[in-house]
């Protein structure tokens, strides 16, 4: 059993923290609260090759251990949330087309988005259907040697830099409906696909996150990702599995910004003549804080050498994002409440990490979901803990 990262990874999370701390805090405060799309700092990670991180390396990318893509991200949202975002969800998309793409889909799409040539994204939330993606309502119809796409999607990140875009469709009507559900790699230019608006958002700015409508918009076959239709949905869920490590990641990074924002004002802010640091209610939220996040961080790194391990983690990757995220919530907030009036204002980093905490309790599956994957895994004997 061993709790410590290898050479080479803390090498590379030493790398990312640089570039966080140079790149990123600087200016996330900023830009942020102006809605500045950080365009220098993404070009920064294309330089790192962080766009390749899931990306395998006979296709020009990274080939990440799912460790050191956790690390990833938790070092960005340290940052800032909203540009981990950026790699986020193209990411899960890279990573859905190396594991099931055709090889012409490989050769023909992971080169560029290793680089950042191309970005991708993945669209399955519908304005009516969310958690029960068995529910959309997104039709592919077969016409020839194209399918006839018809419907809309919602919170899209990096709708307009998504090329191509991973949609989740309904390509035949059967029960049960997960039968005929497949992924179409669609050509943002082709006719008929647009992106209608960016959704207002309490938090996670700095990326887009937009609805797409597709209005019979004509898909070449050629475009279903891995060329046999009915496989959409095992296909979604073995992304969402990577994709719940990076909000758990991500949970830690904000988790951790807002402790390290507690810490630091607390020893600089005096009352009653002394640092509100000496004070023994304050000493308590910090103590609590850090216990949490590090558990927190060890779960998360635990479902990321779990799927190293080639399992499937559905249960692991569940508790680490839903663990995570609810330290992330309380986190944030406490940090707001040891700030005090200060917490509240947006010249202190706080308020926008209370305000970006929520969505990874939400996002990737809600954690009531992950409750219940969690509990059906355990009550089924696929999962357990303990020895």
């Amino acid at each position: 059993m061993d709790f410590e990262l290898t050479d080479e990874q803390k090498a590379f999370r030493e790398a990312l923290r640089a570039f966080v701390e140079k790149e990123i805090l600087p200016v996330a405060t900023e830009w942020e609260h102006s809605g500045r799309y950080p365009t220098e700092i993404i070009d920064k990670m294309k330089q790192m090759g962080l766009f390749g991180l899931s990306v395998p390396e006979e296709y020009g990318g990274m080939g990440a251990d799912m460790v050191s893509f956790a690390l990833v991200f938790e070092e960005i949202a340290r940052g800032w949330m909203g540009v981990a975002g950026t790699i986020g969800s193209h990411s899960l998309a890279c990573w859905m087309i190396a594991r099931h793409g055709t090889e012409e889909q490989k050769r023909l799409h992971l080169a560029d988005l290793a680089t950042g040539a191309r970005r991708t994204a993945i669209a399955l939330t519908e304005p009516g259907a969310g958690t029960d993606l068995q529910g959309i309502q997104t039709r592919a119809v077969r016409d020839g040697d194209h399918y006839v796409v018809t419907g809309t999607k919602t919170w899209i990140t990096n709708a307009r830099h998504a090329d191509p875009l991973p949609v989740l469709v309904k390509t035949s009507v059967v029960e049960p409906a997960h039968k005929g559900m497949s992924v179409l790699l669609v050509d943002p230019t082709l006719a008929g696909f647009s992106v209608s608006r960016d959704l207002p958002k309490l938090g996670y700015k700095g990326t887009e996150t937009c609805e797409v409508v597709l209005d019979e918009v004509r898909v070449p076959v050629s475009c279903l990702l891995g060329g046999v239709e009915g496989r959409g949905m095992q296909q979604v869920l073995g992304g969402l599995e990577i994709g719940r490590v990076n909000i758990a990641a991500r949970a830690v990074g904000v988790a951790q910004a807002a402790y390290e924002a507690a810490l630091n004002y607390s020893r600089e802010r005096t009352a009653f003549g002394q640092p509100i640091s000496d004070f023994q209610a304050i000493q308590l939220k910090l103590a609590d804080l850090a216990t949490e996040i590090q558990a927190a961080r060890l779960l998360t790194y635990w479902a990321a050498s779990q799927a190293d391990g080639g399992k499937r983690v559905d249960m692991e990757a569940g508790m680490a994002k839903y663990f995570a995220s609810e330290v992330a919530l309380k986190a944030s907030l406490e940090a707001m409440r040891i700030h005090g009036g200060y917490g509240y204002s947006q010249e202190f980093v706080v308020e926008r990490l209370y305000r970006d905490a929520p969505l990874m309790a939400i996002g990737e599956g809600t954690n009531d979901v992950q409750r219940m994957v969690i509990a059906r895994a355990l009550i089924s004997g696929k999962g357990k803990v303990g020895w």
